[in-house]
C-alpha cells in the first residue's frame, strides 16, 4: 500500500483539461498525427497510435474526430513536421521537472520553455539533470466510487494482466506496471468494463519534495501555469508533493 494519493491531483489536473477541452484535443490531434507518421493509420499495427487512440478516449474525444484525425495525418503523413523534444529542469526548493513538448518550431519553444522556469525562479538543466529522479512507468488510477469490483479481485485481474505493483488510496486504486506491459494491462480492464480516470505512460518521481516558502509555492506554481498555458508542451512531470 501507499501512503501518497495522486488521485485528488489527476482530478484538479482533469478538470482543468476538461475546462480547455479544445487546447487538449489539439494537443492529442498532433500525437495522432506522428503516431501516424511513424507506425501507420492501422491501430491494431501501431501500438503507439493505439496508447493515443485511448488518451484521446479517456479526455473524451468524440470517435469522429479521433478518426478524422487518423485520416487526415495519414493523408498529409508528408507534411508532418512535429518534433518531440524534452527540456529538464530545477524550480523553486530543489523539484524536478521535465518538460515534454511538440513542436514545429524548437527555437520557439525552447526560448519559451525557459522563460517559464526563469520567471518562476528556477533553471533549465542538461538532459538527463533530472530523469533520473523518475521511473517510466505505465499508471492506472481508477477511482473507487467509479468501481464495483472488489479490491482483491481488481488487484489480481490487474496482476494476471502483467501489472507490477496495485496500490490502494482513501479514493482510488493505481495500478503501475513496466512500460511494454502497459497495453495488455489496460485492455485486460478495458475489457472488464472498468472505469479508467487516468491511463498513460507517465514519469514517476522515486520521492516528493514538499515547499514550504511562500516564494518557492509562488514559484513553482508560475512555472507549472505558465508551462500548462503554452501550446507546444504536451506534459510537465515534477516532484513537488502538491
Amino acid at each position: 500500500m501507499s501512503g501518497h494519493s495522486k488521485f485528488a491531483n489527476i482530478k484538479h489536473k482533469k478538470e482543468k483539461n476538461d475546462a480547455a477541452k479544445g487546447k487538449t484535443f489539439t494537443m492529442i490531434g498532433r500525437e495522432i498525427a506522428i503516431a501516424v507518421k511513424e507506425g501507420g493509420p492501422d491501430p491494431a499495427n501501431n501500438s503507439k497510435l493505439r496508447d493515443v487512440i485511448a488518451k484521446a478516449k479517456a479526455n473524451n474525444m468524440p470517435n469522429d474526430t479521433i478518426d478524422r484525425g487518423i485520416k487526415k495525418a495519414a493523408g498529409d503523413s508528408n507534411n508532418v513536421n512535429y518534433e518531440v523534444v524534452t527540456y529538464e529542469g530545477y524550480g523553486p526548493g530543489g523539484t524536478a521537472i521535465i518538460v515534454d513538448a511538440l513542436t514545429d518550431n524548437k527555437n520557439r519553444t525552447a526560448a519559451n520553455v525557459r522563460n517559464c522556469f526563469t520567471k518562476g525562479n528556477g533553471s533549465i538543466g542538461t538532459q538527463g539533470c533530472v530523469s533520473y529522479m523518475f521511473d517510466k512507468k505505465g499508471q492506472i488510477l481508477i477511482g473507487k466510487e467509479e468501481c464495483e469490483m472488489e479490491a482483491d479481485d481488481l488487484m489480481m485481474l490487474a496482476l494476471d494482466a502483467g501489472a507490477e505493483d496495485f496500490n490502494e488510496e482513501e479514493d482510488s486504486f493505481e495500478i503501475t506496471t513496466v512500460p511494454e506491459e502497459f497495453p495488455a494491462v489496460r485492455d485486460a480492464l478495458k475489457e472488464q468494463g472498468i472505469v479508467m480516470t487516468q491511463a498513460e505512460i507517465t514519469m514517476i518521481p522515486q520521492t516528493y519534495v514538499t515547499l514550504e516558502k511562500e516564494t518557492d509555492l509562488t514559484g513553482i506554481r508560475k512555472i507549472l501555469d505558465m508551462l500548462d498555458e503554452d501550446d507546444d508542451v504536451q506534459t510537465v512531470y515534477h516532484n513537488w508533493d502538491e
